[in-house]
């Protein structure tokens, strides 16, 4: 495999340093769960530090699947992170000579590690002036007979963009007419602002739903996420991937995760409204904007605005000034292969004070930044 550093993780926060930023909008999850808040559920020194059940805590997988219709804990895998559920699934289907189409843009391991196996990757463009959706007819296109994976997003990072559930099941028609299978990165269900589409998983054998609780609950510190699939040979394939990369799953992650979802009817409302009250304060300072524009998102704690081409801003000025003087950081459009005029604001992580600065920073740095 022939991997390469991604932009979105050479230019992260956690990696030019926390301490040189005011202002921190690039996060995609919501403010970072404190170990106390979970803690005090269990006893840390009652885990034995030993191997955990190779497939994940069997506990943890029943409260997993008891989120989707007709779905059991035989059909859940846990993983270390979201990520890594991606990569088992990349891997352990794809090989030079498959085809994948992918949603772009996108979060970058979803494109980069079939790019690393080396399969040939064709994308499926969502447009701002299209509202971020795609067309069946334009997907049906990009299939070839030698198309192993559809890889899809919803609710999409950076996008915000929702699937439909007439739109998930056409996808899912294609994939069954067309013998390959399809992935759902639903990492911000639960972030949903309307009523949840069902797991893919739900729907067919031929879906591969993958999630974690980084993004809607905070915990992106105990890296735990999972693949769900009604394909008891395929889980065996990814489970026989996952032996091999990391044999099992920390078992004091798997614990915290599984107190986590065991009171996620205390600890998950405080942080939907929060992130309800960000968007709003979001969608309040967008409808005076007049250099920046947006599709509205329908989920999720991201949106992805871009500079207007007729706002005469100097796009490059603009990222210096809104980091070097305003010490605000976004995600530039070049994470996402799109053009730097994009940006994605991250308005679940920052306290409301910290996002209204940041929000007043950027605005600052559009004005600076016009020419003439």
């Amino acid at each position: 495999m022939k991997y390469r550093r991604m932009p979105i993780e050479i230019e992260s926060p956690e990696q030019i340093g926390y301490g040189s930023i005011r202002c921190n909008l690039t996060e995609s999850s919501v403010t970072d769960m404190h170990l106390e808040q979970l803690n005090h559920l269990f006893n840390p020194a009652d885990l034995a530090l030993a191997y955990t059940d190779h497939i994940g805590k069997p506990e943890l997988r029943e409260l997993i699947a008891a989120g989707g219709k007709g779905l059991s804990a035989k059909d859940v895998l846990v993983t270390p992170s979201a990520a890594a559920a991606l990569f088992i699934v990349s891997t352990a289907l794809l090989e030079a000579q498959d085809h994948l189409v992918v949603m772009r843009p996108n979060y970058a391991t979803n494109i980069e590690t079939p790019r690393a196996i080396g399969c040939r990757v064709d994308f499926l463009d969502l447009r701002f002036e299209d509202g971020f959706r795609f067309n069946i007819h334009a997907l049906e296109a990009l299939i070839k007979p030698e198309t192993r994976l559809i890889s899809l997003t919803s609710p999409h990072n950076p996008t915000g963009m929702v699937l439909s559930q007439s739109e998930l099941q056409a996808v899912i028609n294609l994939a069954e007419k067309h013998n390959c299978y399809l992935l759902v990165d639903e990492t911000y269900r639960e972030m949903n602002f309307s009523a949840f589409c069902p797991l893919a998983a739900e729907l067919s054998p031929r879906c591969i739903s993958v999630s974690s609780l980084s993004k809607s609950y905070g915990l992106p510190g105990i890296r735990i996420g999972w693949i769900i699939t009604r394909d008891a040979a395929l889980q065996e394939l990814f489970l026989a991937a996952k032996e091999q990369i990391f044999i099992c799953n920390s078992i004091i992650d798997e614990e915290l995760a599984y107190q986590a979802l065991a009171h996620k009817d205390v600890l998950l409302p405080p942080i939907l409204k929060r992130n309800r009250d960000a968007f709003e304060s979001v969608k309040n300072w967008m409808a005076v904007q007049e250099l920046i524009e947006w599709v509205e998102p329908q989920g999720g704690v991201v949106c992805f605005p871009r500079i207007k081409t007729d706002s005469g801003v100097d796009v490059d000025l603009f990222y210096r000034i809104l980091n070097e003087e305003c010490g605000t950081w976004v995600g530039p459009g070049h994470w996402f292969e799109m053009e730097r005029r994009f940006m994605r604001i991250g308005y679940g992580w920052p306290n409301p004070q910290e996002l209204a600065d940041g929000l007043s920073n950027l605005s600052r740095a559009l004005k600076a930044a016009q020419k003439g």
